[in-house]
């Protein structure tokens, strides 16, 4: 009977899962948007259910699904998963979105999220086209050497990104005036995209991103051996940047200069071209950016030491 009561008593505390529809409207007129990002409209079917609670730290965690707006042939692609990290409390909280990094075990992105959950920011770490549960066991990644598969899957990223970022400004506990976006590596480059595309992300944080990828890469020491295949197959730069503008966030510098936005990038980037960080942050008007003294991997170190500029960034501080 004791633990009967016990466990009656633990069930009756825990979380209720939650649910729920959303109409999508954009915020503004997309008629200065490329086509290919556009979202009209779109009915967000979202199911929030608990995952953990961490009292120690002042954090809840649920997972957050709803469709996707784009329906690819790969099935498990079509539901977009994300972890809500939450603050106790009553808020209201700034909200972001937080994209992964190209490899690892997403721990990373998992970290920050916590850090900035622990300073009061609603953290929706959002798992991006063909990642984690939405890949499967053996579906297609993200990137692939097939361009127009990478293409379409960075735009259903953008379009996954603009719906979820549509739904945490939808709740109670968000201060819908101070919305934004993070991401490394990879993740930075679709954070550029998202920023620019969805207004009401009006804060932007890049770590170890950048822009004018074609320009950047032909320079690099590394690329040289691919640069001349790339040319034997007639792949010259201007053909390239021309087939790489649509997901360069360069191409969409004049929109980002209309978010706030705090650029983190390594000087000694093995990974992403220190040039490519410059070409970016020129073409934006010159944000605020921080130059760690890591490669790329080894920027990774210093996230701890990153996090104070980033939680004063999203706070608006």
């Amino acid at each position: 009977m004791g633990m009967n009561l016990i466990l009656l008593t633990f069930l009756s505390a825990a979380p209720a899962i939650d649910s729920g529809k959303l109409d999508y409207r954009p915020k503004e007129p997309q008629a200065n948007l490329p086509e290919r990002y556009q979202l009209d409209k779109f009915v967000i079917d979202w199911t929030l259910k608990p995952k953990l609670s961490l009292p120690s730290t002042g954090i809840d965690v649920f997972t957050l699904t709803f469709p996707s707006s784009v329906k690819t042939d790969h099935e498990p692609n079509n539901t977009v998963w994300a972890e809500y990290y939450r603050p106790m409390g009553p808020g209201p909280f700034p909200g972001i979105l937080v994209l992964d990094i190209l490899g690892g075990d997403q721990e990373l992105s998992r970290t920050i999220a916590r850090q900035l959950a622990q300073h009061h920011i609603a953290v929706l770490f959002v798992q991006m086209a063909y990642y984690g549960p939405r890949r499967g066991p053996d579906g297609p990644r993200l990137l692939t050497p097939n361009l127009e598969h990478t293409l379409a899957a960075i735009r259903q990223t953008v379009l996954d990104c603009r719906c979820a970022v549509a739904w945490l400004e939808s709740r109670p506990e968000i201060d819908g005036k101070r919305l934004g976006i993070l991401g490394t590596s990879l993740g930075s480059f679709m954070s550029a995209l998202t920023a620019a595309m969805e207004p009401r992300l009006g804060r932007v944080v890049l770590l170890l991103g950048g822009g004018g990828l074609v320009d950047a890469f032909f320079e690099h020491p590394k690329a040289k051996p691919y640069v001349g295949l790339a040319e034997t197959l007639g792949l010259t730069k201007d053909r390239l940047r021309k087939m790489i503008a649509p997901v360069d966030p360069i191409t969409y510098a004049d929109l980002l200069k209309k978010r706030q936005m705090l650029m983190i990038a390594a000087s000694r980037d093995d990974i992403v071209p220190p040039i490519a960080s410059k070409m970016l942050w020129e073409a934006t008007g010159k944000p605020k950016i921080i130059w760690l003294d890591a490669t790329h991997v080894g920027a990774s170190l210093y996230i701890f030491e990153v996090i104070a500029p980033i939680v004063r960034h999203f706070k608006g501080e």
